[in-house]
């Protein structure tokens, strides 16, 4: 979901054809993006009416279709930012899209994304204690220290980025958008 996040969070900024997309989320992501990710959610973005699709001639080569955000796209852009449900909380690269996109959400909106993600590093915190007390000497329990120690440096960041985020209330549209208004 992450990857649809990032999408069409580049499509609120300008319109574009699949590869500036896929280069685009790869430059402000680090992540590869195949084709195989990219277009079939390009599809069904298109199906939903979340994107238009319009093609685009080139002079000697078959037109390329540059994909814009609709009304309806922005909506569900805000609904997955807004929300982080427990089952991804726990995923970095989930938690990082919306992480991302906070100036386009509430105080409120932001508090519910980093308590989620709060909850979900608490949970793995927790899991990761007992089974270092569980653990026998070796490797194995210095692997878990070290998940545990980044599960601890994580939190504390993260009270950091609460703080941060609940003191800004104001929430700005995304870029297209604010040229419109």
């Amino acid at each position: 979901m992450w990857i649809d996040v990032l999408l069409l969070a580049n499509l609120a900024k300008r319109p574009s054809h699949g590869y500036e997309l896929r280069r685009r989320v790869e430059e402000s992501t680090g992540y590869a993006l195949s084709n195989n990710s990219l277009y079939p959610a390009l599809r069904r973005f298109s199906e939903a009416g979340a994107v238009l699709r319009n093609p685009e001639p080139q002079e000697g080569r078959p037109p390329r279709n540059v994909y814009t955000i609709t009304e309806v796209g922005r909506e569900l852009l805000h609904d997955m930012l807004a929300d982080l449900p427990a089952e991804l909380a726990g995923d970095e690269p989930e938690f990082l899209a919306r992480l991302a996109h906070f100036d386009w959400l509430t105080v409120e909106e932001r508090a519910g994304v980093l308590d989620a993600r709060r909850l979900a590093l608490e949970q793995r915190r927790d899991r990761l204690t007992a089974l270092e007390r569980g653990s026998t000497e070796g490797w194995g329990r210095e692997a878990l220290r070290e998940a545990t120690r980044r599960v601890h440096a994580e939190l504390d960041w993260l009270a950091g980025i609460h703080a941060r985020a609940t003191a800004t209330p104001q929430v700005s549209a995304p870029p297209q958008e604010q040229e419109r208004r």
